[in-house]
Parts: structure tokens; sequence; C-alpha cells
């Protein structure tokens, strides 16, 4: 008899650079608390170290307790810093949603709980024709969406809930990242999402000098 799949979780974000790896690998120490074994994953990652190694991924796979193949945890590792769409041509490949949806439920099968980090902001281009949202539709996971603290966020956060809803996906909760210290009326901002998001504020990160997940996690509370 087969084990229940793990519950899983897909973190997506506002735009790019929005602290969407930190709240994953955060949300990985909070589930922690509970699993034993966890697991996050970027199923597709852009640009790398000579030695062809993503930050992004490399952050995941230490807030996880779980060690697996790479071809679960990252089966397309792009290497030039650029829309997925872009550094999948470049390197001559093609992006398949199958493929990573696979992935996503072998690592279901082996874990007690996984968090998906996308890539970009929600409808980032992985092809001419697909994009993030496609990705999102296939794996049918919860979301929970990180909006990054900066001016413009409000219209990109309201923006990406609709194009959720379109998908007919969950957005389970979402997490406030202050990644500019010296955006103006934070305050305001945060009621204004607190009123118009459906879903629940799982935390609000503050302003961090260095990007610590252990630290972040102290401000989150565990996805529903």
């Amino acid at each position: 008899m087969s084990r229940e799949l793990a519950p899983a979780w897909l973190v997506s974000g506002t735009d790019t650079e929005i602290g969407k790896t930190l709240v994953a690998c955060a949300l990985l120490h909070r589930l922690r608390e509970r699993h034993a074994g966890v697991v996050g994953a970027k199923p597709v990652s852009a640009g790398g170290d000579a030695q062809g190694r993503n930050e992004d991924v490399l952050q995941l796979r230490a807030a996880s307790t779980l060690a697996v193949p790479a071809e679960l945890d990252n089966p397309y590792a792009l290497p030039e810093p650029m829309s997925p769409h872009a550094a999948a041509r470049r390197a001559a490949r093609s992006i398949d949603l199958a493929r990573i949806a696979d992935a996503v439920q072998r690592l279901r099968e082996r874990a007690d709980a996984v968090v998906v980090e996308g890539v970009g902001g929600f409808l980032v281009p992985l092809s001419m024709r697909e994009d993030g949202g496609d990705l999102a539709l296939r794996l049918r996971l919860p979301v929970i969406l990180v909006v990054g603290l900066r001016l413009g966020c409000l219209n990109h956060a309201l923006l990406t809930q609709e194009a959720i809803a379109a998908r007919g996906l969950r957005l389970a909760g979402w997490v406030a990242n202050r990644i500019d210290a010296s955006m103006l009326a934070p305050q305001d901002n945060l009621e204004l999402l607190r009123a118009r998001l459906r879903a629940p504020c799982l935390g609000v990160v503050p302003h961090l000098a260095r990007a610590d997940a252990v630290e972040a996690a102290r401000h989150l509370q565990a996805p529903p």
C-alpha cells in the first residue's frame, strides 16, 4: 500500500529578487519543527557559479533535512541568469512541465513536507508558450505569495492574486518581506495588503542586513 503524499506548497513572488528563497528556507525551518523529513526544491534555476551551482538551490538544500538527487530538487539548472525561457533557449534545452510535476510527485513520496520555490514572478515565461502559472496549474499546490515591500508592490501583489485565482488555485497565505529599508509608509502598505489579499498573512520579515533563514523563520508561522 503506497503512503499518502506529503503536504507541499509552491512559493511564488510578486517579482524577482524579492526574497522567495529566504522565505522558502524560513518555511522549511518552521516545518522542521513538526516534520522529520523536509525538502526544498527549485525546479528551474537560472544562473550559477563556475561549478554550475545555483545559490538558491544550495540554500534550499541547507535548510532541508532530506538529501535528494538533483534531478528531483533541481531538474533544470540553467547556466545563465536571465528569464528562464531565454536561459533555456541559450542552453539548447526545453523546460518540460510534466518532468517537473513528476519530480515534485517523487519528492512528496519521499519526504514529510515539501516546499517548491518558483522562479521569478508568478507569470515568468518558461518558454514562448508556457509560464510559471502553467507550472503552478500542473502542480496544483497551494500557493504562498512573497510580497517584496517596495514601491509598486501593491499593484504587483493584487495582480498576482488575480492570476492565481484565474487558474483555480488556492492562495494559502502570503509573506511580506521588507526588502527596501527606506520604503515610505510600510505600515500603510501592510494594512492594505491585509485588507485586500484573500489569504492569511503568515508573517512580516523585517529588513535583514544579511539574509538569514533562521532569523526570518522567527517572524513566520508554518504554512496552513
